[in-house]
């Protein structure tokens, strides 16, 4: 490798279908392309004092890993010697494993993202597909889409336990998808474009309690809440037909419905509730909780006349942040 080498991902949002995804349920999601995880890789390892860690059992890794957003900056070696080693770290010595790289060049790997953690929003797969491929790149063996996203469940389970494996999908191929778990990938048809409004609660939600949760739930009453799923993937499929079919109107409803069936499965919050019920105040014509729950991340259905009260209105109620966002082919633009 010569010079720098960089990849990008975005993030994404889930329209319908979570937490009943883990239970085999069909989920739908599109990548939101305004914010992003990047990596950049360079041969010029940063400026430090020499005799560096290694890792004692084979001293083979010399990659310098910086990660500002999260205060890392360290050697790869001496992160992978930690009790619980960072996500990051693991990340990277997979893609070396994959390649069957045991020595790879003097690496400086540096890690940014525009993603808020732990919101809803993929900022961990994010991070994980951009890292996957600027170092498979930067090896000289770039990895296709099918080996990035296989890498990037795995990491995706040291986050989050039992992931669905939705957020790293959507982000591999940048593609609006209708996901079922285990099953071939398919993408979905986007007729008429809408408005979605996404507000930020400013409370990070780590997807693996709320996702543990709703287990415990399952396990406590497995034929109840399998009922509660079986109309989620209901709701899912009417929002996938009304999407393909151009009457968007429709969804507001289904939004709401899909709502309180998460409410019943305990993954909202006060400050969602209260931000559900200020988008709609506002006009939003449906809202719900998008992810996890628990906090991160609220979407509302729009119009491109009603978006911007619609934002106000989440920002007043204490959203930290919000998005207008455009899905139109899929992609949140």
């Amino acid at each position: 490798m010569n010079g720098i080498v960089r990849a990008d991902a975005p993030g994404k949002i889930i329209l319908f279908g979570e937490h009943a995804v883990v239970y085999g349920r069909p989920t739908l999601a599109v990548p939101v392309m305004q914010v992003a995880a990047s990596v950049e890789i360079t041969t010029q390892p940063p400026n430090r004092p020499t005799g560096k860690p290694k890792n004692r059992s084979t001293g083979k890794l010399n990659l310098w890993l910086d990660a500002p957003d999260i205060g890392l900056s360290a050697p790869v070696e001496a992160l992978l010697q930690q009790a619980t080693p960072p996500p990051l770290a693991i990340a990277i010595r997979s893609v070396c494993q994959a390649l069957g790289v045991e020595q790879p060049p003097r690496l400086r790997i540096r890690v940014t993202s525009s993603i808020p953690l732990a919101s809803g929003l993929g900022s961990g797969a994010a991070v994980s597909v951009a890292l996957i491929r600027a170092l498979s790149a930067a090896l000289g063996q770039p990895l296709p889409d099918e080996q990035v996203n296989a890498l990037a469940y795995e990491i995706e389970k040291l986050y989050h336990g039992t992931p669905s494996g939705i957020d790293n999908t959507v982000i591999t191929y940048a593609r609006p998808v209708y996901f079922v778990r285990g099953q071939i990938l398919q993408t979905f048809r986007v007729v008429r474009p809408f408005t979605l409004v996404i507000g930020d609660s400013g409370i990070a939600a780590p997807t693996r309690e709320s996702v543990g949760a709703v287990r415990q739930l399952w396990q406590a009453d497995p034929a109840r809440w399998e009922k509660v799923f079986d109309q989620v993937a209901e709701i899912v499929e009417a929002a996938k037909n009304a999407i393909e079919s151009g009457e968007v109107s429709r969804l507001g409803a289904l939004m709401d419905e899909n709502q309180a069936l998460l409410q019943q499965m305990t993954v909202s919050s006060a400050e969602l509730d209260r931000l559900v019920a200020a988008a709609k105040t506002a006009g939003a014509q449906g809202a719900k909780l998008s992810g996890g729950g628990r906090g991160g991340n609220m979407l509302a259905l729009a119009t491109p006349e009603t978006a911007a009260a619609v934002a106000a209105a989440l920002r007043q109620a204490g959203a930290r942040n919000t998005i207008i966002t455009t899905i139109d082919g899929g992609a949140a633009r």
